[in-house]
């Protein structure tokens, strides 16, 4: 109990940090926080999920560092966008809906696709990693594209020494954090005898999400939207080219997918990326009731996955509910929302 009260306290503090610094950063470079958001926040928030995921390759257990990345990219976008949105709605910025948002579609179905093969190789790695490296140029000549459309900060730059020196503290305080509660969870998990993939996709998923999360709620908590969401975006992009792009790379051998994932779970994490669009695009924000909708989706999500490893009658109700009733449901839905929003604006 005492471990996972310090690791909450250090990830409250961190975040806190994090978002105020962010802020400065993006002051003193003359850009607009939403860049900083999806590159050094985004880096910052994502630096557990790095960490477990190389351990996890290391130690022979590829279904937690597939399973987590997975877990994280879709807890990310319906928990922590989700939560958000609920403190307040979040503005989008047209960059968002035009680069990001696809490119973060395109990593996923990259992901997708070099999983087929039921293993990601060195050449799965290396082909993720170059995708990173043109990530980050588009990013670079976005920042060069937005200096000249600065937007005005309500608090003056400080020094860069203060600012860095004050960044890399959030920074260490964020993955100490995540290590702590992370520890704490797969304890748990382990205790009640759940599979790796289970471990994966739920706890250790939800607990190197914390830092995303903690961040993104204090940033929409300070006003900073553009902050709650570029990190959020840009942890999910970093997480499938830079996570397991590194992970396939340096381990000794191949990661397994598990048919499970291939089935299942990564159709689900596409399917998350590509309904930010349409989301995304209606208005060029998240409302609370579309918050509340990623809530929704995610608990159905979560019930699935535990009941169909339990083998719970739930998990063919669920199945069939969501597949025949709810998913066109919400298809018609975002087609009709879609479509009313391009006439708006054509």
């Amino acid at each position: 109990m005492l471990q996972l009260l310090c690791g909450l306290a250090m990830l409250i503090a961190g975040a806190e940090l994090l978002v105020h610094c962010a802020v400065r950063m993006a002051a003193n470079l003359k850009v607009r926080p939403l860049l900083i958001g999806l590159t050094v926040v985004a880096f910052g928030s994502s630096a557990p999920q790095m960490t477990v995921s190389l351990q996890a390759a290391l130690n022979d257990t590829p279904d937690i560092a597939v399973g987590s990345v997975i877990g994280s990219n879709i807890f990310n976008v319906l928990v922590t966008l989700g939560l958000s949105a609920l403190i307040i709605p979040l503005r989008v910025s047209r960059q968002l809906v035009r680069l990001d948002i696809p490119l973060m579609i395109i990593a996923s179905a990259l992901v997708f696709g070099l999983a087929l093969s039921k293993q990601l190789d060195r050449l799965d790695g290396a082909i993720l990693l170059v995708g990173l490296v043109i990530y980050l140029g588009l990013l670079l000549r976005q920042s060069r594209h937005s200096g000249h459309h600065h937007v005005s900060h309500d608090r003056p730059p400080t020094s860069w020494p203060v600012n860095v020196l004050m960044m890399l503290m959030a920074l260490v305080l964020l993955g100490a954090a995540g290590h702590l509660l992370l520890d704490a969870a797969v304890g748990v998990a382990t205790e009640l005898g759940l599979s790796e993939r289970i471990i994966g996709l739920t706890i250790i998923a939800v607990s190197t999400s914390l830092p995303e999360l903690a961040t993104s709620l204090i940033a929409a908590f300070r006003g900073q939207r553009e902050i709650a969401v570029g990190n959020v975006i840009g942890s999910n992009v970093l997480n499938l080219l830079g996570v397991l792009g590194l992970t396939a790379l340096i381990s000794p051998e191949p990661l397994s997918v598990s048919p499970n994932a291939l089935a299942f779970d990564l159709p689900v994490m596409l399917g998350v990326a590509v309904l930010c669009l349409p989301v995304f695009y209606t208005g060029y924000r998240v409302t609370r009731a579309e918050g509340l909708l990623f809530l929704g989706l995610y608990l159905a999500y979560a019930l699935h996955v535990v009941s169909f490893t339990t083998g719970m009658p739930l998990a063919g109700r669920l199945e069939h509910l969501m597949l025949f009733y709810i998913l066109p449901a919400l298809l018609v839905f975002l087609l009709f929302s879609t479509l009313r929003a391009w006439r708006r604006q054509h």
